[in-house]
């Protein structure tokens, strides 16, 4: 990487990102002072606002169920992506591939009807489900990324004395980052939108009024719930979408 790609020119999104940031926050902490906005757009509802739990705690309880769960498709998914593109795992490549994308087609709440019987209700049931729904991005986009790398760049570096490992460390990752960076931004997004299903579960998440909301026919319920998982989506990808042109090569 050289110094011009560490510049990263702002656009008219990059100031999104702290005014939308600033908003999450402030709903997040302050939702209860909207009850009177509420409850004059909603005068039927009882109750205008969801308190059974904080928004705050909701919200962290959200952001720990996508914390661990892409953690997990990001470490299984990079190190299949990476064993299928050296010469030892190459035979494999289909195999692993095709296990990735029966994960993601397989829908969350099958998986979590099958879990739940062996583990339980809660945080595990609902961190395979993810898991397993965001593992397919980082893989292809690991086999995408390392697989663009220019074979004359290889050649080089190994003319140069390089080994495999300082090859893959100095020259194919880098140039790869990119690639897989983007792969983790629709593993990280998917799975943020997807946590608020493990609420029907017994998982904590912002999709606990979502779900409380829907069997009550709260519609506020739904629309707190809903506004703060669509900031997060947001802000979340504006953030990896920096973190992806500090990647850029080139002039």
């Amino acid at each position: 990487m050289n110094r011009a790609s560490l510049f990263v020119p702002a656009t008219p999104r990059d100031w999104l990102l702290p005014i939308l940031a600033t908003l999450l926050v402030v709903l997040t902490l302050f939702m209860e002072e909207l009850e009177p906005l509420f409850a004059a757009a909603f005068p039927e509802l009882d109750k205008a606002i969801y308190q059974r739990e904080s928004f705050l705690q909701l919200t962290l309880d959200h952001l720990g169920l996508v914390l661990v769960s892409s953690l997990i498709s990001i470490g299984i998914g990079a190190t299949a992506g990476l064993f299928v593109t050296r010469a030892a795992g190459r035979e494999f490549e289909p195999m692993v591939s095709s296990l990735a994308a029966i994960g993601q087609t397989f829908p969350p709440a099958a998986v979590l009807a099958i879990v739940v019987p062996l583990a339980g209700f809660g945080f595990v049931p609902t961190i395979v489900a993810l898991s397993l729904y965001g593992l397919l991005p980082v893989v292809q986009n690991t086999i995408a990324g390392l697989g663009s790398v220019p074979p004359t760049t290889l050649e080089a570096a190994r003319g140069t004395g390089m080994s495999a490992w300082q090859i893959l460390w100095r020259v194919e990752l880098p140039l790869a980052m990119r690639v897989i960076i983007a792969g983790v931004r629709v593993s990280v997004i998917i799975n943020i939108g997807t946590a608020t299903i493990g609420s029907t579960v017994g998982a904590q998440s912002l999709g606990t009024p979502i779900i409380a909301g829907l069997v009550g026919g709260n519609i506020a319920y739904v629309i707190q719930g809903a506004v703060l998982v669509g900031l997060l989506a947001i802000v979340s990808d504006l953030l990896f979408e920096r973190l992806e042109r500090r990647f850029r090569f080139g002039g």
